[in-house]
């Protein structure tokens, strides 16, 4: 699971894009119980969520024409620019170029086959993870697992490893170094049914799955795939929130932990 000693590939932030910023910090402190605190006037309304003292994700306004609202996944690189120059070598797309604020420099990008992800060069990163109501695992949904696990081992020498669950063959990611199942942070699955476009879904750990996807319906939200139980895995929901930015949430197996 995800830890905070972040290293090259790591998932080391997360952000929302959403049309309407004010909606969004209700529902996710509803949901969550995450406070929303403004990064000041010249951040141009971005912000941070945070419990329990330590930030856990980020919240800004949509800043692309035509853009839809949807949580973006931020891996940790040494070499943002050097990144960029992979992205484009390996068939993706570079959507904005490397930018410098501060000691921190960012990108954004696309896969070949149309996920959205983003890398982050920093020393800074998120302060709590792996616990109730923070991020604990990302997933990437696309049409050809195997071509989009080359795509990111290019990138940041990720490894995989091949996980039987129901109805799938499913891949667990893991950093390049070190223990395979201790620097494990995500997978990749297949594309389900129903014409869903490819995309990397942040998963947050939670005390109770059911609950959960209540209060996401009970504040506009939308549950995607009620909670279910995952041999080996936990409890799962798929959900939206009212601007139908896709995420998940995992009561994780206590014999897992």
């Amino acid at each position: 699971m995800l830890g905070t000693e972040f290293r090259t590939g790591s998932p080391v932030w997360l952000d929302l894009g959403s049309p309407d910023t004010r909606t969004a910090a209700a529902f996710y402190g509803a949901v969550f119980g995450w406070e929303f605190a403004s990064a000041g006037p010249e951040a141009g309304g971005y912000g941070f969520f945070r419990k329990h003292g330590g930030t856990v994700a980020a919240l800004g306004p949509l800043t692309e024409p035509g853009a839809r609202s949807a949580w973006m996944t931020y891996f940790r690189t040494d070499d943002a620019q050097a990144t960029a120059r992979a992205v484009t070598d390996a068939g993706g797309t570079v959507r904005a170029e490397p930018v410098s604020m501060g000691d921190a420099t960012f990108a954004q990008f696309t896969d070949p086959q149309g996920a959205r992800f983003a890398v982050l060069q920093s020393a800074q990163g998120l302060e709590r993870t792996s616990q109730d109501d923070t991020l604990v695992w990302v997933e990437l949904h696309v049409g050809d697992p195997e071509a989009a696990i080359g795509f990111y081992r290019r990138l940041f020498g990720w490894r995989a490893q091949e996980m039987r669950v129901p109805g799938m063959t499913y891949q667990v990611l893991s950093i390049g170094e070190g223990d395979q199942q201790e620097g494990s942070f995500g997978g990749v699955a297949p594309l389900r049914d129903g014409g869903e476009d490819a995309l990397w879904v942040p998963y947050f750990a939670v005390a109770d799955a059911d609950t959960t996807a209540d209060a996401v319906r009970a504040g506009g939200g939308t549950v995607l795939m009620p909670a279910a139980n995952v041999p080996g895995v936990g409890r799962i929901a798929w959900l939206a929130d009212p601007a139908q930015a896709v995420f998940a949430v995992l009561r994780p197996d206590p014999r897992q932990t």
